[in-house]
C-alpha cells in the first residue's frame, strides 16, 4: 500500500544522510509525537492546505511503500476529523520511500515587472493581383479544366464504340466503348501527373 507525508526538503535530505527519516510533523520530532502523520491518496492535499499553507521552504511529497516498512502502520481517528489517518509508529526507512515529488511553494506573488513595449512589425503589403490569382480565377480554370477533359473521354469512348461497332455488330460497340474509356482515363492521369509536376 502507498501512503504520503508531507516533509520539507531540509528533513528530507538529513533523514537521507541518515538513512531514516524521523520527523513527525511540521515542528515535532518522532520521539516528540510518538508516531509519524501519513495520508492517504485523498488526504494529502487537504492536510497540506490545513497545516503547510503557510510554509515558505521547499517541500516534498513522500511517497511511502507500507511493504517496506519496518514500522508499524495503524489508522487512527484524528481529535476534530471524523476519517482516520495513517500513523507510523517508528522512523520510516529511506528505501521505504519509492518518490519524491517537489511541490511548489505558495509564496506572495511577485509585483508585475514593467514591460518593455514591443516592436511593432511594419505592415505588410498586400499581395500584387498579378502575383497572386484569386480564388474564383482558380476554381474556374480548374472547372474547365475538368469539363474539357471529360468531353474528351466522352469523345474517345463514342468513337471507340463507332469503331468497334463497324468490326462486330453485337459486342464491338461494348469492347470499343470499354477500351476507350480505359485508355482515356490512363491519358487523363498521366496529364494531371504531369500537372501536379508543374506545379
Amino acid at each position: 500500500m502507498r501512503i504520503f507525508h508531507l516533509a520539507t526538503l531540509a528533513d528530507w535530505e538529513a533523514a537521507r544522510a541518515s538513512g531514516r527519516y524521523t520527523t513527525s510533523t511540521r515542528g515535532r520530532t518522532l520521539a516528540e509525537e510518538g508516531f509519524i502523520h501519513a495520508s492517504r491518496g485523498d488526504q494529502w492535499q487537504g492536510v497540506r492546505e490545513r497545516y503547510y499553507a503557510d510554509v515558505t521552504e521547499p517541500l516534498v511529497l513522500l511517497v511511502i511503500d507500507t511493504e517496506r516498512l519496518t514500522s508499524p502502520v495503524v489508522d487512527e481517528e484524528v481529535p476534530g476529523s471524523d476519517e482516520t489517518f495513517p500513523h507510523v509508529y517508528g522512523p520510516i526507512e529511506v528505501d521505504a520511500v519509492v518518490r519524491t515529488i517537489p511541490l511548489d511553494v505558495r509564496a506572495q506573488p511577485e509585483p508585475p515587472q514593467p514591460v518593455a513595449p514591443a516592436a511593432v512589425p511594419p505592415p505588410s503589403l498586400p499581395p500584387s493581383p498579378s502575383s497572386s490569382p484569386s480564388f474564383s480565377r482558380l476554381f474556374l480554370e480548374e472547372m474547365f479544366r475538368n469539363v474539357a477533359v471529360a468531353s474528351a473521354v466522352l469523345a474517345t469512348v463514342v468513337v471507340t464504340a463507332l469503331v468497334g461497332r463497324a468490326v462486330d455488330e453485337q459486342w464491338g460497340p461494348v469492347t470499343g466503348a470499354l477500351l476507350g474509356l480505359v485508355g482515356a482515363i490512363l491519358v487523363v492521369r498521366r496529364s494531371r501527373r504531369g500537372h501536379r509536376a508543374q506545379g
